[in-house]
């Protein structure tokens, strides 16, 4: 079992971020990484999930929400094919650090077979797009009103 680990503070309120985090819709128009979601946000639900890492293929995948705790905690599971061969457990964490200050958290634990043999590619691409997915989600919650939807 490997994990990527990425954070980042949003001056922002915690209702704030989550509103961005939940609004699937706007995805295309500020996400680098996660470039689609559809479906709806409650456990036990499927998603339709579309990611392009930086400088990678696209990736569709149908993970299950495992976990929604609102403005707080949104999670899925997501596998390749097989259970046991690639899962991932993908959760999105934010934390109040104040009033109109939150930190980022985003993460995923990996498990299965395939896990080792595409580790490299993981820590370097996935991580990238973490960090770009995190870089403007940051930038669109600071934003001016005009950017807030």
């Amino acid at each position: 079992m490997r994990s990527l680990h990425t954070a980042i503070e949003i001056d922002a309120s915690p209702d704030r971020v989550w509103s961005i985090l939940t609004d699937f819709p706007s995805y295309p128009d500020w996400n680098p990484f996660v470039r689609r979601i559809q479906g709806d946000l409650h456990e036990g639900a499927r998603l339709d999930v579309l990611l392009q890492p930086p400088g990678g293929r696209a990736m569709r995948f149908t993970p299950t929400v495992q976990r929604v705790d609102p403005p707080h905690t949104f999670a899925w599971k997501g596998r390749l094919l097989l259970p046991g061969l690639f899962d991932g457990h993908h959760i999105f964490e934010i934390e109040a650090l104040g009033p109109e200050q939150v930190r980022f958290v985003h993460r995923e634990t990996f498990s299965g077979l395939l896990v080792p043999l595409l580790w490299k590619q993981i820590d370097t691409t996935t991580r990238r797009g973490f960090e770009a997915m995190n870089d403007a989600l940051k930038e669109r919650a600071e934003g001016p009103p005009a950017d807030r939807a």
